[in-house]
């Protein structure tokens, strides 16, 4: 089903003369467009879910995607009076798709969530490894080890192969006619070299792939081509519409959370918990909980996901969550230490595979509950300072988002538990943040600039000094804790 919604501003004449922007969204389950004006206001969106098999979370039909997303953007034309200068497209990071010389797919886009490559994703990793100095962290969800898998697999459609792109490439050529550019961010797991700007050889040599098959790589925001008129056309939208190079939907949603300075960070927390940043150097982890992207401006984008998140919120606490998080405001901190992490084993912060989660028995349930939120938030407080470890430099402010973001009592504690400030904005999605970009190179001169001008504080968190210096304790004793239990190394975050 399709919603299209119109947003109600208060102050419609001067909103009416800024510029929009539109950003586009594929996601795993269904599309969503938005458009938002320079000065941040969400003017519409519309959203569609696909119509999703058992086999969806391999392959998904692009033909369709693009179907889904014309439609979306139709409906947003034909409620927004302003005029749309600029279009940019975000989707999932690793999904991948051969075309033929006429740019029509060969086959259905494999997705991020395919499986299948596992074994070619251990072969990357191990040439790469082998041949490489730059990105080695390939696996199963890496587009490289799926181009790899594809090629074994499919031999004769290889030959038919003229271009391999990403999912949000594709949304972009069929906006524009352009398939020769991506950019930085969806071909990091594809095998770019992104600290030197080019298509390393062992691909070539050592993996069979073809330099034709690969795109031109430029900054994300980077102006590559107009609205074609075919789409002006099904849209109601003129021609000088700019469509501006993508973005993965990790590095949108960041744009858009408003960590896109040196020193700001992000942290989602939904399912998992993932934090993104900006450096001025490249982090180099040599245990690949890290990796890093690059930034529009040139700086770093170092990111890294967890399996300990707020899933157990949903399972365990969904039926009274308002009222543990009230109450949760009066119990911090708990002197309780809880890990709620609900999978086997952990990958970030740290690497330890034989890690479960714990608590301490009889807890009453608003104190487990809110031992939990301190939990993730020790977790948290880890990342960054394996992330200031590692990259020698300071994380300054922490910008959130995610269903864990909800919760004033989580920021609370979060601010508390990490000594920073923590900011959440208005509109933290990936539309929200391709819209950004639109704008970034087409209106303003950088996606800083614009996100100084497009992004809305809607909460913003400090540390109180006597219960900061409760939880530097408290956090001392988790990591104690965890050390004991041999989930991390007692001497460095390096190991």
């Amino acid at each position: 089903m399709m919603s299209v919604i119109r947003s109600s501003r208060s102050d419609q004449q001067s909103s009416d003369t800024l510029p929009c922007f539109v950003g586009i969204d594929i996601g795993t389950q269904g599309a969503r467009v938005v458009v938002v004006n320079a000065g941040g206001e969400l003017v519409a969106r519309a959203e569609e879910a696909f119509a999703l098999d058992s086999g969806s979370r391999e392959e998904q039909s692009p033909i369709e995607w693009w179907n889904v997303c014309l439609k979306l953007l139709r409906s947003v034309v034909a409620v927004v009076s302003e005029d749309i200068k600029a279009i940019a497209v975000t989707s999932t990071s690793g999904t991948v798709i051969p075309l033929n010389e006429r740019m029509e797919p060969l086959h259905n886009a494999i997705m991020y969530s395919d499986n299948r490559s596992a074994e070619e994703g251990r072969y990357c990793r191990e040439i790469a490894l082998q041949y490489h100095s730059g990105y080695t962290g390939f696996n199963s969800s890496s587009g490289l080890s799926k181009i790899v898998w594809f090629m074994k697999r499919y031999p004769e459609m290889t030959a038919r192969i003229r271009r391999w792109v990403h999912a949000a490439d594709y949304i972009t050529g069929r906006l524009c006619g352009e398939w020769e550019v991506s950019d930085y961010t969806n071909v990091l797991k594809s095998g770019f070299d992104v600290r030197h700007g080019r298509w390393p050889s062992y691909l070539f040599e050592h993996l069979g792939l073809k330099p034709e098959w690969l795109p031109k790589v430029v900054p994300s925001g980077t102006r590559i081509g107009r609205l074609s008129a075919d789409v002006c056309r099904a849209a109601g939208l003129p021609q000088d519409v700019e469509i501006v190079a993508g973005m993965t939907d990790g590095c949108a949603s960041q744009i858009a959370s408003g960590a896109v300075r040196l020193g700001d960070w992000n942290t989602t927390i939904g399912t998992t918990l993932v934090v993104k940043g900006v450096t001025e150097k490249e982090i180099k982890d040599p245990l690949d909980r890290l990796y890093s992207h690059r930034h529009p401006e040139g700086f770093w984008m170092p990111g890294g996901a967890g399996n300990i998140g707020a899933d157990w919120i949903a399972e365990d606490f969904s039926k009274d969550v308002d009222t543990l998080n009230d109450a949760a405001l009066r119990l911090m901190p708990t002197r309780r230490l809880s890990y709620p992490l609900r999978t086997s084993g952990e990958r970030f912060p740290f690497i330890a595979p034989q890690a479960r989660g714990f608590y301490p028995d009889g807890l009453p349930r608003d104190v487990l509950f809110t031992s939990n939120l301190e939990g993730v938030a020790y977790v948290e407080r880890y990342a960054y300072e394996l992330i200031e470890d590692l990259s020698g430099e300071k994380v300054k402010a922490i910008y959130t988002a995610g269903g864990g973001s909800k919760s004033d009592a989580w920021l609370k504690i979060r601010s508390n538990v990490l000594g920073l400030p923590i900011y959440k904005m208005k509109h933290v999605s990936g539309a929200a943040g391709a819209a950004i970009l639109a704008a970034s190179k087409t209106y303003f001169s950088s996606v800083i600039e614009a996100v100084k001008a497009m992004t809305q504080v809607e909460k913003e968190v400090h540390p109180t000094e006597s219960i900061a210096g409760e939880y530097d304790e408290l956090y001392s004793q988790f990591v104690r804790l965890l050390q004991e239990k041999g989930y991390i190394s007692n001497d460095s975050k390096h190991a």
